[in-house]
C-alpha cells in the first residue's frame, strides 16, 4: 500500500459538559493542500462528537478515495474495528443485553465506511501529532 495515493483524515470531538455543547473537527492533507470543516451541536456527548467528526469526514469525500484516517478515540477504533460487528449480530446490544449507545451514528458510519479504501489509525490525542492538534483546535473552536 503506497500511503502516497492516501488522503491524511484526521478528526476529532470535543464536548463542554458531557453532555453539553459539542463541537466536531476534521483537517484534511490533500495533494499538499489543506482543507478544514467543523462544526457543533448545543446538546451532546463528546462520544458522539468523536462519531459525528468521522461521519462528516467521509461524507467529505465522493465515492471510492484511499483515505488514512486518524483518531485519538478509542471508542472509535474499537467501535468500528471490533465492537460492531457483534452488535450487528446481537441486534444492536452488548454483551450486556443493553441498547447500544448512539447506535444512529454507529450505523451511518458502517454504511460510509464501505464507499472508500480505509486505513484506521490511532493516534494519542495531544502529544503533538500536529493534524490531531489541529481537528482539537477545530473542534474546541467550533463549541464556543
Amino acid at each position: 500500500m503506497d500511503s502516497k495515493e492516501y488522503i491524511d483524515v484526521y478528526t476529532d470531538g470535543a464536548c463542554s459538559g458531557n453532555p453539553g455543547k459539542g463541537g466536531w473537527g476534521v483537517y484534511i492533507e490533500i495533494e499538499g493542500k489543506i482543507e478544514t470543516i467543523s462544526g457543533s451541536e448545543s446538546e451532546t456527548t463528546n462520544n458522539r462528537m468523536e462519531l459525528v467528526a468521522v461521519i462528516r469526514a467521509l461524507e467529505y469525500f465522493d465515492k471510492g478515495k484511499k483515505l488514512n484516517l486518524f483518531t485519538d478515540s478509542k471508542y472509535v477504533m474499537d467501535g468500528i474495528n471490533s465492537w460492531i460487528l457483534k452488535w450487528k449480530s446481537n441486534n444492536w446490544k452488548t454483551s450486556k443485553k443493553e441498547l447500544v449507545k448512539n447506535r444512529d451514528l454507529w450505523e451511518r458510519l458502517d454504511e460510509l465506511k464501505e464507499l472508500h479504501t480505509i486505513s484506521w489509525r490511532w493516534v494519542k490525542g495531544h502529544e503533538g501529532n500536529y493534524g490531531n492538534e489541529q481537528a482539537d483546535y477545530l473542534a474546541t473552536s467550533a463549541i464556543k
